[in-house]
């Protein structure tokens, strides 16, 4: 039977299959997430198979399907997220294509479809992350275009970070960066990025020096990561906790010292809202719209398994500061806690720590000293590894 549509239009779409059988109906369909993760989410009438493949320059993910009528209007699946642009359409008159043209090289870490639970047929569901270029360039040599390659395609995402069977890997977040300067210091004027940098680099190196723990960094250099790049960055490296560092400045510049937050959906005070606030505005600052989770994920923030996170990021910032107490200037009230978006994985226990204030003089002379750094950094990590021994003495 004749095909009787456009390739890859992006609009509705009206196919015939060649055997005479009515084609799949994509009656609707949905795209959620981040310049991170993104999920893309269309319902068929019966079952599809797909395949999926990859294309370099620019990079792409292909889906190709059997013969499609694609029903729904084209705004349903309007790029966004990891994704500048979404085409499907028709082939020839036996198969149709979904076409995905990505901002950065990217993985499907699941492809799969599921029973609509209301009786109205299937579903795909296609969830992307980032990945490094390199994973997708080993991505595309690796295929052979058969549909076997469905199965090879998608999984986890490789961790960038090699550990020992039974290593504790740390995620060590240097706060801002790139565009993203965070505050600037009373005094020197140097940038937040910059210190919080010098203490990521000197914590990570620090933390590498005790066996059985392994650190990494989010950002190695000027660079500027996204709230939820950083996010993903852990979760794909398997980390087992995530400390975030900070030095902000205030109004109030008499006000000085370390604050430990954790996340929660009530900020425990005034100055943890506020500096939630900020913190969550860096995605804007460079220009990235901010993008709602996909409804399944938001309902995993929800779950148990953010309450049990939840309970170990407050046992290490509970650490964090017992280790500081008497060594290191605390602010009243140390451990506080908000809705910072940087802690929001829901299977890793996540701190910020405020490692002082850029706008107290005496915070930043402190914040630039590397004797101070060192005593810092030898400090969390007697934290870190405390915390680790009571996480593996309660069986975590």
């Amino acid at each position: 039977m004749a095909v009787t549509v456009v390739l890859l239009s992006g609009h509705s779409l009206v196919a015939h299959a060649a055997d005479g059988k009515d084609p799949l109906l994509a009656y609707d369909a949905r795209i959620a997430g981040d310049d991170a993760r993104t999920r893309i989410v269309i319902d068929f009438d019966r079952e599809p198979t797909f395949v999926v493949h990859y294309i370099a320059k620019p990079e792409r993910v292909v889906v190709d399907l059997p013969a499609t009528a694609f029903g729904f209007p084209g705004e349903k699946l309007r790029a966004r997220g990891l994704f500048r642009d979404v085409r499907y359409g028709t082939m020839d008159e036996g198969s149709a294509r979904i076409v995905l043209t990505a901002t950065k090289p990217v993985k499907l870490v699941m492809a799969k479809t599921e029973v609509d639970e209301q009786g109205k047929g299937y579903r795909l569901v296609l969830d992307a992350e980032m990945v490094p270029a390199k994973q997708f360039d080993e991505l595309v040599k690796a295929q052979s275009w058969q549909p076997s390659d469905t199965a090879a395609a998608v999984g986890p995402v490789e961790p960038v970070e090699k550990a020992a069977p039974g290593d504790f890997l740390v995620a060590v977040d240097a706060g801002h960066g790139g565009i993203d300067t965070g505050a600037i210091a009373t005094d020197t004027k140097i940038p937040e990025k910059e210190v919080t940098l010098a203490f990521a680099k000197a914590l990570a190196d620090r933390l590498n020096r005790e066996p059985g723990i392994k650190a990494f960094l989010t950002r190695s250099d000027d660079a500027f990561l996204s709230l939820s790049e950083r996010v993903t960055i852990a979760r794909q490296n398997h980390a087992g906790l995530f400390i975030s560092l900070h030095a902000d400045t205030l109004k109030q510049k008499d006000i000085r010292g370390a604050t430990v937050y954790t996340i929660s959906d009530r900020a425990s005070d005034k100055l943890a809202a506020d500096l939630a606030d900020r913190e969550n505005l860096s995605d804007q600052i460079a220009g990235k719209e901010a993008a709602a989770e996909p409804p399944e994920v938001a309902d995993i923030l929800l779950d148990l398994t953010r309450r049990e996170t939840q309970a170990f990021s407050i046992s290490m910032a509970r650490s964090v500061i017992g280790s500081f107490d008497g060594q290191v200037g605390l602010i009243n009230n140390p451990h506080r806690h908000a809705g910072f978006r940087v802690l929001q994985a829901p299977d890793v226990p996540s701190i910020l720590l405020e490692l002082g204030f850029l706008s107290n003089r005496d915070d930043e002379k402190l914040l630039l000293d590397e004797a101070w750094r060192t005593k810092i950094t030898d400090l969390l990590a007697d934290a870190v590894k405390r915390y680790r021994a009571s996480t593996l003495a309660n069986g975590g």
